[in-house]
């Protein structure tokens, strides 16, 4: 997914693009992310006088682990993506507190890669903390029993040690 930055801009070319990524090499080493479909990616490149558009949407398939019971959860996850891309320049232009204004991704070179800017896309909408549902109850911090599929005998009762001499206060 490459494009070449002048002549898109130049020729105000439009490109729709439906295709689909292998993004598994992304999630290698993770172990929240147990199996990934392959990425869709449809999206419309415009070529503007002086700018590239980029918009559409991503949309993947994902199996991940629940975050309280590590059960496998089935996840389908649509990400809106807009950008706006423009050849680098070496003018910068600053706003009042100094930093620099710009709504556009500066690219250097000729050629555009739309690659590193899907996958960043994918990485930033994952799920913090996927859950199989939303009555999951956990482990158990004691012994580690997945709590949805039975309860287990251990004392869950928290005291405050500050307090634990008051506990026998009201026994007889």
């Amino acid at each position: 997914m490459q494009f070449h930055i002048q002549e898109t801009m130049s020729k105000g070319l439009k490109t729709t693009i439906n295709e689909q990524l292998d993004v598994s090499d992304l999630f290698k080493g993770r172990q929240d992310v147990i199996r990934t479909g392959p990425l869709h990616v449809s999206l419309q490149v415009t070529g503007n006088e002086g700018f590239i558009t980029v918009d559409g949407e991503l949309s993947i398939d994902l199996e991940l682990a629940c975050s309280r019971c590590l059960d496998p959860t089935s996840e389908h996850s649509v990400i809106p993506f807009f950008e706006q891309f423009k050849p680098a320049s070496n003018e910068e232009v600053k706003d009042e507190d100094g930093e620099e204004e710009s709504d556009f991704i500066e690219v250097s070179g000729e050629r555009l890669d739309l690659r590193p800017f899907l996958e960043e896309a994918l990485l930033l909408f994952m799920p913090f903390a996927p859950l199989c549902g939303d009555d999951c109850k956990g482990l158990c911090q004691e012994c580690g029993q997945n709590l949805n599929e039975r309860t287990c005998s251990c004392k869950t009762e928290k005291l405050d040690p500050r307090f634990a001499a008051l506990k026998d206060l009201f026994k007889e």
